[in-house]
């Protein structure tokens, strides 16, 4: 366990969508950052979705995540990830700021690829999200050759560039790792395919990174060289763990459960082309209301949060949600159940700042100490 990785992921949810809200989710997130620097967390990555009021505000992780490199000087940054759509990020403006971040950043850049979630976001851009997996895997091979070819030329069924040098080439040699957005299990066959990491971005559980670990190493271990993306092999699972972690662990797990239903209902709302509501918290009343199943479509995978009785809802809650010793017990099932990092996601819309703090000193003081 000393090898696997502690990191945070951000979307920036706000449950006020303000210019005023806007400021706030920013200014939270990089006092969170520079604190997770201190206390000895591995990443820090970041989303990338357009258009989704209030489920991610993170629509510039570029700007972003060269933000944090200058403002800090050891933590990873990560792209969690670029949408590949040419028209929202052509290949060759990926692969100019990607290489100029991670030279800036002294080489800590980790890059990952998708297409976004929603038909709002590919929409935005002119495209239909079911058109889109063909024009991601043609740019996805083409980005690593901007960072390892002195001139590229590229004709192919969606991005034609014509011989072209491209500058600058990464520090990193021959490149930064990649990474593929996994949110089904055919996804994790593509990302062992291609040979890259896995980041696994839903809400499902030891039991389901279990299964998602075996296809993608078994894809990892049978894949055809010849098919590789870029020209650095990277094994590598990362499973999503929304943490709530306080000293009152009935408190941790009503905040961390207000904050997922915030975040399966927002996601939901845009997922559903606008059929379910976004979340209206000012009419939540914990423990009181019998809301039923929640249920949001994330990427491609559809996944369910049983409000039907709040307070069992509290006590069976199947995440880091709780004291130190119960994020513990859920890391190390995680973590058996195949992950090499654990991708902590705190910044959910109703959670306060300071509950997000205490979480990330607790997790950095007491939680990463124990696995190293």
């Amino acid at each position: 366990m000393a090898n696997v990785k502690f990191s945070l992921i951000y979307e920036c949810q706000t449950a006020t969508p303000t210019r005023a809200g806007d400021h706030q989710i920013f200014a939270e997130t990089l006092e969170q950052v520079l604190l997770a620097e201190e206390l000895g967390f591995d990443m820090v990555w970041a989303v990338e979705h357009t258009a989704l009021t209030m489920y991610a505000h993170m629509s510039a992780p570029e700007t972003f995540l060269a933000y944090v490199a200058g403002a800090t000087s050891r933590i990873g940054i990560g792209h969690g990830v670029i949408c590949l759509p040419p028209k929202m990020n052509h290949p060759v403006k990926v692969a100019e700021r990607c290489a100029t971040l991670d030279i800036l950043s002294g080489g800590r850049l980790h890059v990952g690829f998708g297409k976004g979630g929603t038909e709002q976001e590919a929409g935005t851009f002119g495209y239909r999200k079911a058109d889109l997996p063909p024009m991601i895997d043609e740019a996805m091979r083409l980005v690593p050759r901007f960072w390892v070819e002195d001139v590229v030329e590229h004709d192919g069924e969606f991005i034609t560039v014509p011989p072209r040098p491209i500058h600058p080439k990464p520090l990193q040699d021959p490149h930064p790792p990649l990474y593929q957005a996994c949110t089904q299990t055919a996804t994790l066959a593509d990302a062992g395919g291609r040979g890259i990491g896995a980041l696994v971005l839903g809400f499902g559980g030891p039991e389901e990174i279990a299964e998602k670990n075996a296809v993608y190493r078994a894809a990892f271990r049978d894949r055809d060289p010849a098919l590789q993306v870029g020209s650095r092999p990277t094994e590598h699972l990362a499973a999503l763990c929304p943490a709530i972690v306080l000293d009152d662990g009935d408190e941790a797990r009503r905040l961390g459960i207000r904050g997922q239903r915030f975040f399966m209902e927002s996601i939901g709302h845009w997922g559903s082309a606008g059929k379910t509501p976004l979340p209206d918290p000012s009419t939540w009343v914990d423990g009181e209301e019998k809301v039923g199943v929640v249920e949001a479509t994330i990427g491609s995978e559809t996944v369910e949060m049983d409000l039907s009785d709040a307070a069992k809802a509290l006590r069976n809650t199947s995440d880091g949600y709780g004291t130190v010793d119960d994020c513990i017990a859920y890391v190390t099932r995680l973590i058996n159940a195949g992950a090499d990092e654990i991708l902590f996601l705190c910044q959910m819309g109703t959670i306060p700042q300071e509950p997000q703090l205490e979480t990330l000193r607790n997790i950095g003081e007491h939680v990463i100490p124990h696995f190293r």
